[in-house]
Parts: structure tokens; sequence; C-alpha cells
């Protein structure tokens, strides 16, 4: 039996106020390529299906989409869990019917107990299913004395344990930090002030664990208990991960084979960093230059509305640093002489840029006579 581990496709995310939709789409038609090339038997998503609670309708279709293509075209399997960004009862909608489909929403706490059972070329495998639950849920739930996420989730794990089959291979998915884990910016902290982060130990005796929440593949505890990692580059602190599936083959004895598979997003994520003029001269022969892009600009002077030039030759430069400036003002020493220099320098650089000519050597007098005069007012009140 061939299994698909995704998580994290956060639908309807916004990039720095930029919708994703259609960067969404474009990866998950690669991931519907990669079940039909590799003959995949059932998919598992492992939470973080929408961005937020309550998700534009433009990602409730784009869900919908896959979701027939899978079940009803492809008659798959597919089992989801909720992660802390899906609201789990409005994911679960219409849950008992969907069964029917093959299409397992597990986002009820109640029962996270109960198994899916798929039962395909001969082979029956279970799949438990804990969608994200804080330890207050939990306490409430199950009148249990937790009182932090590796509390509450141990005990879940636990009850798991108590209700395996004796002989099926045995798969779990959680949407959990486990400790350790590599984290990155674009990832909702699970709580404020607190210990977010879960043992891998209490998992390590499954088959497979599939995990959702950390947005970089990454395994703890054993390759067996894993992150598939999102379905894009959700921030730039992601820029050098690679984003993919994991593939994992089981047969009546365990897992025989976990294999990563990438995706390929229609723009990368990245960040440049350098002087201006070479970027700018760079971009021009940048087959991707319509990228995401973060740039930081390490020139030490002032450039007049670096932003437009840079979305001239780089259309989606979505956030821009300026370092150098940062640098070159920390060594300024806070004498009225040099404060006089930085001025009137900037106010070159600013003439030379506006008019095409640098100063002549009157109006730099003239400019310098100025500048003194202002600072000498200001400093007198």
């Amino acid at each position: 039996m061939r299994l698909l581990h995704t998580a994290d496709w956060h639908l309807g995310r916004l990039f720095h106020n930029l919708s994703l939709l259609d960067d969404q789409r474009h990866v998950l038609n690669q991931l519907i390529e990669i079940i039909d090339r590799e003959k995949v038997d059932a998919v598992l998503i492992a939470g973080d299906i929408y961005d937020r609670s309550v998700p534009p309708s433009a990602a409730v279709t784009l869900l919908d989409e896959v979701l027939h293509a899978l079940c009803e075209e492809r008659k798959l399997p597919v089992i989801m869990i909720s992660g802390n960004h899906d609201g789990a009862e409005r994911l679960r909608f219409g849950a008992r019917h969907l069964r029917q489909a093959g299409l397992h929403i597990l986002s009820d706490l109640n029962d996270f107990a109960i198994p899916v059972t798929l039962a395909i070329k001969g082979l029956e495998v279970d799949v438990f299913g804990i969608p994200y639950a804080d330890p207050e849920h939990v306490r409430s739930q199950f009148g249990v004395d937790v009182r932090d996420f590796d509390g509450a989730h141990r005990y879940l794990v636990e009850r798991i344990n108590e209700q395996r089959h004796p002989t099926r291979p045995c798969i779990l998915m959680s949407h959990c930090f486990v400790d350790g884990g590599s984290a990155s910016d674009s990832e909702r902290p699970l709580t404020l002030g607190g210990a977010e982060s879960v043992a891998w130990e209490p998992m390590q005796h499954f088959d497979y664990v599939a995990l959702g929440h950390l947005h970089g593949p990454q395994y703890r505890g054993g390759e067996h208990i894993r992150y598939s990692g999102s379905l894009l580059k959700y921030s730039f602190s992601e820029a050098r991960q690679s984003k993919g599936v994991t593939l994992v083959d089981v047969d009546a004895q365990g897992v025989t084979q976990i294999k990563q598979i990438p995706l390929i997003p229609s723009r990368e994520v990245r960040v440049l960093e350098g002087e201006i003029d070479t970027l700018l001269a760079q971009g021009r022969t940048d087959a991707n230059a319509d990228d995401y892009l973060l740039v930081r600009l390490t020139d030490r002077h002032a450039i007049l509305d670096p932003m437009g030039k840079l979305r001239q030759i780089y259309p989606n430069v979505l956030h821009l640093e300026k370092p150098g400036m940062l640098e070159a003002r920390g060594q300024q020493q806070l004498d009225r002489e040099r404060l006089r220099f930085d001025a009137l320098d900037m106010f070159s650089d600013f003439f030379n840029q506006t008019n095409g000519d640098a100063m002549s050597d009157e109006q730099a007098r003239a400019m310098a006579e100025l500048i003194t005069q202002l600072q000498r007012d200001e400093a007198h009140g």
C-alpha cells in the first residue's frame, strides 16, 4: 500500500498581503500528478488545510476541486485532521455523509481513538488521527489532569495505543509541535507564554507518524516520525527549504520505504542582497525575476525610491531592508561637522538622481552653508 503524506496547505493564505491561491492551485495540480505517477493508494492530510477558521470562498472552492479529483474521479480514500488554523467544526461539516465517498475528516476529539481502517490490495492498515487540541480542551473533554501540551498529547497517544489492533500496521496522524523541531516565521504559535512542544517518545512504536504544523520537511526521534512540510514557502525564513510531499510504502510488517517528492512552485521565494545597481543589472538577465523577493540593500547612502526602481525589474519585491544604511548610521560620529557632511551627502545623491548631474562646486558650497545655518538655528531653538 502506498500512502501520500501532506500537510499545512493553508489555503487562502496571504503573503505580504498578496493572495497565494493561484500558487497553491499550481502545486496542488502537481500533487495530483504525483498521485497518478506514483500510483498512490490513499492520501493523509495532517492539518492546517485552511489558513484561518473562516476561509475565503475561493479557498473552499479550491479544496472542493482537489477533493473531487481525489475521491470522486480517482476513488482514493483521503484522511484529514484539523490543525490549529482550521475551524474544526466547520471543517467537518457533512463528514458523516462524506465517508461514503472516501473522505474521512477527523476533527472531533471525541473520536480520536476510533481508527479509519484502509483495506487496499489485500492489506489492512489502521489510521488514527489526533486533531489539534490544546490542554484545556483535553482536560475538559476527558476529565483528566493535564497541564501542558505534552501531557495532553501523551494522554491521547496512550489511549490510542490501548485500542491498537495486535497485527495490523498502525499509522498515527497528529498536528503538533514535536520537541526539537525546526520552526519558521510563518507558523502560528500554539500557545502564548507556555510550553507547546510534545515528546516524540510516546509515538515511536507506531509504524508511521504523519505530522503537521512545522513547515520544513523533517523528522524527530526516527525517520518514521515525520513532518512532510507545507505546500509552499510561506515566509522568507523558509527560503532555503525544499517543499514537497512524502510517499510511504507499507506492507503487512510495517513501513518499507519513505521518500520525499519535491513540489516546484510557479514562483520561488528568495532573498537578494547587494547594492542596488548590481541587483538591477543582475535582474535584467534573471529568468526568474518575477519570484517573490525580500531585498537587502547594502548601499550606505540614501537612494531615491529604491522600491520603485527595484519593482521595474523585479515586479514581486515584497519586502525591502536597508542594513547598509543602518550600519552606516551606527558608525557616524555625532558631532556637528559629521552631521553636516552626511546631510550634504544625502542631498547630493538626491540632486544627482533627480537632475541626472552632480551639483556644481558653487551649488555644493551654497547647500553646505544652508545646512550649517539650519543646524545652528535648530541648536538655538
